[in-house]
């Protein structure tokens, strides 16, 4: 069953690609179709700004799955379509600043260093930004053959990140516990499942 899983992945991967084009924008679409209808009240600014931010963490999630999944099932077919995940995380993490930055700000710079110094929660979101920002240039195979293995220590991050990410969200929330918890339980959840991978990174700074 799996051999024929890994063979059909390797040989359709193009209309696998769209499948997940599709699957990977369809929270998108279900904004602006909330926006539109008026889902979120009339003043859906936060919503749209929590929304996206959400939907960055729950495909980043994604992508810390494939590898466990790959390997418990004995499916590597499924690695090719990591990086195309990885840079909707990215692109979901755009828009979650986008919105703050254009919608909620205004792209007024003043109170956006004001709001940083009253919500330092906001500099843990800017640092995970910064890294997905640098993992998703170096994602083209050209940079990835040039760091060599920098460019693993580099995407090594996602580990770090991934719990910053949480803890931006935990920060943020006015109240409220059980949903970043949650997160937290399926991140330790993932994080023992790739313990051998995230102690290989971590010694290779000791290189």
């Amino acid at each position: 069953m799996n051999k024929r899983i890994n063979q059909y992945l390797a040989k359709h991967q193009w209309q696998t690609r769209l499948a997940l084009h599709v699957l990977l924008l369809s929270p998108f679409a279900y904004c602006v179709t909330a926006v539109l209808n008026g889902w979120w009240g009339g003043d859906p600014v936060q919503a749209i700004i929590h929304y996206f931010a959400n939907s960055a963490l729950n495909i980043l999630l994604i992508t810390l799955c494939l590898a466990p999944l790959s390997r418990r099932f004995k499916l590597p077919s499924l690695l090719a379509f990591r990086r195309l995940i990885g840079l909707y995380v990215f692109a979901y993490a755009l828009l979650h600043l986008a919105a703050y930055l254009l919608i909620d700000l205004g792209l007024d710079w003043g109170l956006f260093w004001q709001e940083t110094i009253k919500r330092p929660y906001i500099w843990l979101g800017m640092l995970g930004f910064v890294v997905l920002l640098a993992m998703s240039i170096t994602s083209l195979k050209k940079l990835q053959q040039g760091l060599g293995r920098r460019w693993l220590q580099l995407h090594g991050f996602i580990y770090p990140i991934a719990l910053l990410v949480v803890i931006h969200f935990w920060w943020s929330l006015k109240s409220g516990w059980l949903e970043p918890v949650i997160y937290l339980a399926i991140i330790g959840v993932l994080f023992f499942m790739r313990k051998v991978q995230i102690q290989r990174w971590l010694s290779s700074f000791a290189k």
